[in-house]
């Protein structure tokens, strides 16, 4: 085990993967810097880094605000002299067929999901130019790779990360540095719970969708109850990532998500499209049971 620590930004720290990668790699000999946006997250994670007997550290920032980024980018380098590593879990969800959202709705999706990556790589980058060296882990998705109903904010927030992090990879490579994409599947954390972050428009029974989305989601929490892999599993992925020489520019966590874009990538195009959603067209205009209706109860938990 070395004993200079790597120094590893972790984003999205205070819930779901962001905190359990955090956590994970202050047990295994980095030092870790959890960046969180409000108090409450950061307490929570000292107390559980406490409960584990690991050390953590804590910096304050908004992915959405650059000044505030970038001074907490500064605020590390000053008390460590260097940052090795970023991993990038901040990310917000939307859920929505397309004539329900809001321009406001997308915009703030692409504010946390898009343009906040482009921040932190314009913080850190110039810190691992100079290092000649470097680890840049973004998360992306599964649906990132391809479209689902109901969720069209958040899969072209998703499929402009994997765009803009294929650009970044060819880019930063000169000097030394390294960008993977991670991309799990469905699993159960926050994103899923209290930030589902529905759109208002989306649970309005009036809305032509109404019960084509009220069935998909059914459908999410069927496929979440019966998930197997867990917040631990996709930290140890991203771990493999940066312990690797060679890292690579995606990996895909979850079985599921596996075989969806093995097929695609292997049947041709159109007819895995017919395919696909007329199982998903199907399952939502034809369901075998009644989905439950939204109550107001969900709506005010952002459920």
């Amino acid at each position: 085990m070395s004993e200079d620590p790597q120094i590893l930004l972790v984003t999205g720290a205070g819930s779901g993967l962001g905190r359990e990668c955090a956590l994970f790699h202050a047990a295994r000999n980095y030092r870790v810097f959890g960046a969180v946006h409000i108090e409450s997250e950061g307490v929570s994670l000292l107390a559980e880094a406490k409960a584990r007997n690991v050390p953590m550290e804590l910096v304050f920032m908004d992915v959405t605000q650059p000044e505030q980024v970038y001074a907490g980018v500064r605020s590390i380098v000053e008390k460590t002299g260097r940052i090795d590593a970023l991993v990038y879990f901040a990310g917000l969800g939307l859920r929505g067929c397309i004539e329900d959202l809001t321009l406001q709705d997308v915009q703030k999706v692409f504010d946390v999901n898009f343009f906040g990556v482009i921040t932190l790589a314009k913080g850190v980058l110039p810190y691992m130019r100079t290092a000649g060296k470097g680890r840049m882990v973004i998360t992306s998705s599964v649906a990132g790779r391809m479209g689902s109903i109901g969720i069209g904010g958040y899969c072209s927030s998703k499929f402009a990360v994997e765009g803009l992090c294929e650009c970044l990879h060819q880019e930063v490579a000169p000097f030394g540095i390294h960008v993977s994409l991670l991309e799990p599947g469905l699993i159960q954390t926050p994103h899923f719970t209290i930030n589902r972050n529905r759109a208002q428009g989306a649970t309005n029974p009036s809305s032509p969708y109404y019960n084509i989305f009220l069935q998909h989601e059914k459908i999410v929490d069927d496929v979440l109850a019966k998930r197997t892999f867990s917040t631990e599993d996709v930290a140890r992925v991203v771990y493999g990532i940066l312990q690797s020489k060679t890292p690579r520019l995606r990996y895909m966590v979850g079985f599921g998500a596996k075989l969806f874009v093995g097929l695609r990538r292997y049947i041709p195009g159109e007819i895995f499209q017919r395919i696909y959603w007329g199982v998903i067209r199907r399952m939502v205009t034809k369901p075998r049971e009644q989905a439950k209706e939204f109550s107001g109860t969900e709506l005010d938990a952002g459920h």
